[in-house]
């Protein structure tokens, strides 16, 4: 029966989910499998993958083989480097304890990168919040000052009080002259 290491999805439309399962070449994608080695979700950033390293690896010996996006995975989070550093145990190349002071050292190496990419990333998101509101401040004062009428000063307005009196003194007189014209 021959076994592929697999991607298989689940989520709703649009949020893909996958789980990496071991199943027969032979069956549905999302159909039955043999085992669960992990799940994968591309929808973060950057993607989050959980995967039980030693049971993949154990799965590559007895000769399952991954699709190319599962390869991918695998090598991402060492499966396949532990696979290769296994075979270097069964040819004498080194002791089981060497090989494990090497995966150990090149998966420390691999959390840091990803940890860096992660602080990269929430970094820029932060400088653009920080540049869109210091662009919404600029909109919004412009659009107060626009918005806001010219102050009018005290003085002026003081002045204008009389003239309006004296304007509505005239018009009775005027009013009383324009009848007798017309007699």
């Amino acid at each position: 029966m021959p076994v592929k290491i697999r991607l298989q999805r689940h989520g709703k439309k649009g949020k893909p989910f996958y789980w990496i399962v071991a199943a027969d070449a032979r069956s549905k994608r999302d159909g039955k499998y043999l085992d669960k080695l992990g799940t994968y979700n591309p929808n973060t950033n950057p993607a989050t993958i959980n995967l039980d390293v030693d049971s993949a690896v154990q799965w590559l010996e007895n000769g399952a083989q991954p699709t190319d996006t599962a390869r991918a995975i695998l090598g991402y989070k060492g499966a396949m480097l532990k696979r290769h550093l296994k075979g270097g145990v069964k040819k004498g190349a080194f002791t089981e304890e060497q090989m494990e002071e090497k995966f150990n050292a090149w998966l420390d190496e691999k959390e840091g990168k990803v940890a860096n990419k992660a602080t990269g990333l929430e970094k820029e998101a932060d400088k653009k919040a920080a540049e869109a509101l210091e662009a919404e401040k600029a909109v919004n004062a412009a659009r107060i000052a626009a918005n806001t009428p010219e102050p009018v000063a005290e003085e002026p307005a003081a002045e204008e009080a009389p003239a309006e009196e004296t304007a509505t003194e005239e018009a009775p007189a005027v009013e009383a002259e324009a009848p007798k014209e017309e007699k």
